[in-house]
């Protein structure tokens, strides 16, 4: 079986395409990419992954991850201490 894919640039409050932002959509979940990394995967049973080293990487990494969470920083943290959130290596 073939899965599909589709790659789109996150966007702006006012409809722009953010550089290097990505969201990539799977038949089984939806990757958060900044750059060349992967940052999160949520998956389609509702399970969010973030990579273990690049997470919080950069200020930049940090702002569109929290876009793509729905959330600040300090939930994530909290999240990721209640073992809500995964760490995992998600660029192998």
């Amino acid at each position: 079986m073939i899965q599909k894919i589709k790659v789109s640039n996150l966007t702006s409050n006012n409809g722009n395409k953010i550089p290097n932002q990505f969201e990539i959509r799977t038949d089984k979940g939806v990757y958060f990419q900044s750059y060349n990394s992967i940052i999160a995967f949520w998956s389609n049973k509702g399970q969010i992954f973030l990579d273990a080293y690049y997470w919080d990487y950069s200020r930049t990494t940090g702002k569109y991850r929290n876009i793509f969470l729905g959330e600040n920083i300090t939930e994530t943290r909290q999240k990721i201490a209640d073992k809500e959130y995964k760490l995992k290596n998600l660029n192998k």
